[in-house]
């Protein structure tokens, strides 16, 4: 059988894993920001530095959440183009792309939440740094992680007006999930704008103005999980696979 016959068989089956896979990826997010919050000190690079050293294990389980939440955002990549396809071939795959370029720059990102913990380690080299240079070179790290991570959610505000678009469009799927996650791609858009324009203003926008995106992800995730699409409008959109 035919992947294109399986997914019309069963469409209903990706939306619930969808919806699933949605709920695992907002949890390791959550657990990844929370651990960061816990360990950053704002404007103390000494304080910060000394909570990571104290509890490194932990620093690093939230740097492994985050990228065990690209691999799920990357699958979840593939079951929205398959459930959002027979709306429109084309805005899905232009979504799908705005969503892998966006887990790559996050992916990128990643990696300076590792190097923040490099000026710490026990090779002799890093012994030509003072301890407030090494502090210093960590809180950098974090910064860049950051502001990378701002850029990531800057391409992922498109995609979500792009999703939302398609959601609302559908028919199998309720048209007020459509526009949340394009109010969700839009507070995304603002904050990461912010944070490359006005860094001040962010920081006073932060995390209030994310607040629409974890709204509009979460009742998608829950729908999917919960109700699924409306097969029979699904399958009227879909192209009916070959025998």
């Amino acid at each position: 059988m035919s992947t294109t016959t399986t997914v019309f068989a069963a469409p209903q089956r990706y939306a619930r894993a969808g919806g699933g896979l949605y709920l695992v990826l907002i949890a390791l997010g959550l657990f990844a920001e929370v651990t960061r919050d816990r360990m950053i000190v704002s404007g103390d690079a000494a304080a910060t530095a000394a909570r990571i050293i104290a509890a490194e294990p932990l620093w690093r389980a939230g740097i492994a959440a985050e990228l065990a939440a690209v691999v799920c955002a990357l699958t979840l990549a593939m079951i929205y183009y398959v459930l959002l396809r027979p709306v429109s071939r084309e805005l899905t795959i232009l979504a799908t792309f705005l969503r892998i370029v966006s887990l790559t720059v996050q992916t990128v990102a990643v990696f300076f939440l590792l190097a923040a913990v490099y000026p710490f380690g026990p090779a002799p080299y890093l012994n030509a740094f003072t301890a407030e240079q090494q502090q210093v070179l960590a809180r950098l790290a974090i910064r860049a992680h950051a502001d990378g991570y701002g850029v990531a959610l800057l391409v992922l505000g498109f995609c979500f007006l792009v999703h939302g678009y398609l959601i609302f469009r559908s028919g199998f799927l309720p048209r007020i999930l459509g526009r949340l996650m394009q109010l969700a791609g839009l507070s995304y858009l603002v904050n990461s704008f912010a944070l490359v324009l006005v860094p001040a203003v962010a920081s006073r926008l932060f995390p209030l103005i994310l607040l629409p995106a974890f709204v509009g992800e979460l009742s998608l995730s829950l729908w999917l999980l919960v109700k699924g699409v409306d097969v029979v409008k699904w399958r009227a959109l879909a192209p009916s696979p070959q025998p």
